[in-house]
């Protein structure tokens, strides 16, 4: 709400004591446990609390999402980015009593200084980035449909990545910190070669014209993925499993016309899709996998001018 401009925002209205339910119903049907990444403003709220506590409960992984979910993450000071990330690690354990070693910035945002503070924390992996070129084009969609402002749209300015971002690795790679610290990243997956996102809320929009297109989108990724040795990196949001008839008032976010039943169903056809081709990790298993030195996935090291 806050980042597309909605009034009302500041009261933190919440919808994981109806999301954090729901979704866990379905990971328990499916038998996957994957990788929830938290708000720390979330788990302030007592009425989050109980809810956040279940996700561990349920043996999934919790992640870092920074503590205010702003996308201009890139723009704070390296001060304020450690103030965010001690702040959401704290409130993160105190909710769920298990320390993440992992992070996402919101709306693919990162910056060195991140990537500085996140390895003096000892995180084990970031997985911010978004390898597509279509970033700025999705931000211009995003800003049509918002009642932003000058000042608002100058500070998302960077909202969902820049063009060149295309060129960054698909696989997972090391960022290079120097004086031998090194920071594991793990890219949201885009199709190899073409560089197009394919995670679930694009899926989504695809099956509105026709669930055919949507899985032949889903089954040439995946195998691309195949034979360029590219594991993915498969991302969910929450409202990829709910919609305006649980929640109206974020009935502005795209795909919220499709019913949320609908929603579970596409789910879980492309959850059993890719366990039909890839065994399903959480983060910091998959993380665990590539330090041991699998020789099917290979690294690559980036170095970051601090």
């Amino acid at each position: 709400m806050k980042i597309h401009g909605n009034q009302g925002w500041e009261e933190y209205p919440s919808f994981l004591p109806i999301f954090i339910p729901h979704v866990l119903e379905i990971l328990d049907d499916l038998n996957l446990k994957i990788t929830f990444f938290i708000v720390g403003q979330d788990a302030t709220l007592p009425q989050n609390r109980v809810y956040l506590k279940m996700i561990a409960q349920k043996g999934h992984e919790i992640g870092n999402h920074s503590f205010s979910h702003e996308s201009w993450l890139q723009l704070y000071s390296r001060e304020k980015i450690k103030n965010e990330i001690v702040s959401a690690e704290k409130q993160i354990i105190e909710a769920t009593g298990q320390k993440p070693v992992g992070f996402r910035g919101p709306g693919f945002s990162w910056s060195p200084h991140l990537l500085s503070v996140l390895t003096e924390r000892g995180y084990s992996y970031d997985s911010s980035t978004l390898p597509t070129y279509i970033g700025p084009l999705a931000r211009m969609y995003y800003f049509y449909k918002s009642d932003l402002s000058r000042e608002e749209r100058k500070e998302r300015s960077e909202l969902f990545g820049k063009f060149k971002d295309g060129v960054r690795p698909l696989k997972p790679y090391f960022w290079d910190m120097g004086q031998s610290n090194k920071l594991l990243e793990i890219p949201v997956t885009t199709i190899p070669v073409l560089k197009i996102p394919f995670h679930l809320s694009y899926l989504l929009y695809l099956s509105r014209i026709s669930k055919h297109l949507m899985m032949l989108y889903l089954k040439v990724a995946l195998w691309l993925c195949q034979i360029t040795k590219t594991a993915p990196c498969f991302l969910l949001h929450p409202l990829d499993l709910i919609s305006g008839d649980k929640i109206p008032e974020l009935s502005f976010f795209p795909g919220m016309d499709i019913t949320s039943q609908k929603k579970v169903d596409l789910l879980t056809t492309v959850l059993r899709t890719l366990a039909n081709k890839f065994t399903i990790l959480n983060m910091s298993s998959f993380t665990a996998t590539l330090l041991k030195g699998n020789n099917k996935i290979k690294t690559v090291k980036v170095n970051v001018q601090q």
